[in-house]
């Protein structure tokens, strides 16, 4: 353990690092890992994308995943099991992905593990005055650390609660620190199973920023397609493609409080999910008999609606130049409708600023680990978005 230590604070003190970033998404299509090269800290931070690869799930792991997946009612020993055996799976596919690129593990300074989210509730959404915002990641860093070898920094979003945030979206951080520009304003728009975006202001501070969960992106398209289609996720929108609006479907579905609520907020598959389509399906007076390729046309416009409709608040004296990343940066219909919504903003995907729009997510929680073990002195921060070091430090034997 002291080894470890000293290592630790050797890392501390390295002007470079190498350190892998894992995400596990909404999606559960597979394991995400960003081998990334990081100097500097804070706003003087700089990052390459040495590597990046994206480990598909097998069947049983989503299914085990499913069993407890943004339920209200969970097993609590299915949640126990899941903890350490999530980890051990990451661990196997950082290994894995490791041997592929030709690395050995000592050359890896830290895994920063994102874990994967297995239940996501903001105040807002669980209603119960006397409890906090709350969210839990599933796959303990001390099993990560030990299989590896590698120190690891992981459950990044209790910091943020525990410092007056909603513990999402984090992309803020990393957005702020890699894309804040001098002279252009930027939209990240990051289009998940959740849709987020971040507004960076040219040469703002980070007090400046806003950041805000939107609404669904791809996780109601997804959902239903495996359930009535059997597949991963409707590819180049090819089932939606076919389809037309079903418009009291769609305000059946913008129908909901958590449109209401102001900005900036956060949710989850715990709100947007299969009982919140049928609700709005049977309230929605178009009958019960809606074919499938409607409903997913239907689905997609309602990503974009609500995306529209936060855009609506951001400033509209100034020049924006949108950016896209996630699933539905590669889903043509929902770009097509997007550039309809917003005709006056024009969206490239991240690759315009040097970084793979699937590996976005995952270089996040690389700087996150990064500004952990830096002790970054950036300041600042607002009450949604408090700048703190995230991340809880786990050492190998």
């Amino acid at each position: 353990m002291k080894n470890s230590i000293e290592k630790l604070c050797k890392i501390a003190n390295k002007e470079s690092r190498i350190i892998i970033g894992l995400m596990s998404g909404t999606s559960l299509d597979g394991l995400d890992i960003a081998l990334c090269g990081i100097s500097g800290s804070g706003r003087e931070t700089r990052a390459e994308l040495m590597e990046f690869v994206t480990l598909p799930y097998g069947s049983v792991f989503r299914e085990r995943i499913r069993e407890v997946f943004a339920k209200k009612d969970g097993a609590l020993e299915k949640v126990c099991l899941l903890h350490p055996w999530i980890a051990r799976e990451h661990a196997g596919m950082v290994l894995k992905a490791l041997e592929d690129w030709g690395r050995l593990p000592a050359e890896i300074d830290i895994v920063a593990s994102h874990g994967q989210t297995v239940y996501h509730a903001p105040r807002s959404f669980h209603g119960y005055r006397e409890f906090p915002n709350a969210t839990l990641q599933l796959g303990d860093g001390d099993h990560m650390a030990e299989i590896t070898g590698i120190i690891t920094i992981s459950d990044f979003r209790q910091k943020h609660i525990a410092a007056g945030g909603e513990g999402a979206p984090l992309a803020v951080y990393g957005d702020y620190l890699l894309f804040m520009d001098t002279t252009e304003s930027r939209l990240l728009l990051n289009m998940g199973g959740i849709s987020n975006l971040t507004f960076l202001p040219a040469g703002g501070s980070f007090d400046k920023v806003f950041c805000t969960d939107i609404g669904p992106g791809n996780t109601l398209m997804d959902a239903y397609v495996q359930k009535y289609l059997g597949l991963p996720y409707d590819k180049d929108a090819r089932i939606a493609s076919r389809g037309r609006l079903r418009e009291g479907l769609l305000r059946s579905l913008m129908d909901d409080p958590f449109f209401r609520m102001p900005f900036p907020k956060t949710t989850g598959p715990e709100l947007f999910n299969m009982d919140y389509l049928y609700k709005a399906i049977k309230s929605s007076g178009e009958g019960n008999d809606i074919p499938h390729e409607d409903i997913l046309h239907t689905l997609a416009h309602f990503t974009v609606e609500g995306i529209a409709q936060c855009m609506a608040h951001l400033p509209g004296d100034m020049p924006i130049k949108g950016y896209v990343s996630g699933g539905g940066a590669s889903n043509p219909l929902i770009l097509q409708l997007l550039k309809k919504a917003c005709p006056d903003l024009q969206f490239s995907d991240t690759s315009a600023l040097g970084l793979h729009p699937d590996a976005k997510e995952a270089v996040l929680f690389a700087l996150l680990a990064n500004e952990m073990v830096s002790g970054s002195t950036e300041t600042g921060g607002t009450v949604a978005y408090p700048w703190v070091g995230m991340g809880k430090i786990s050492l190998p034997q």
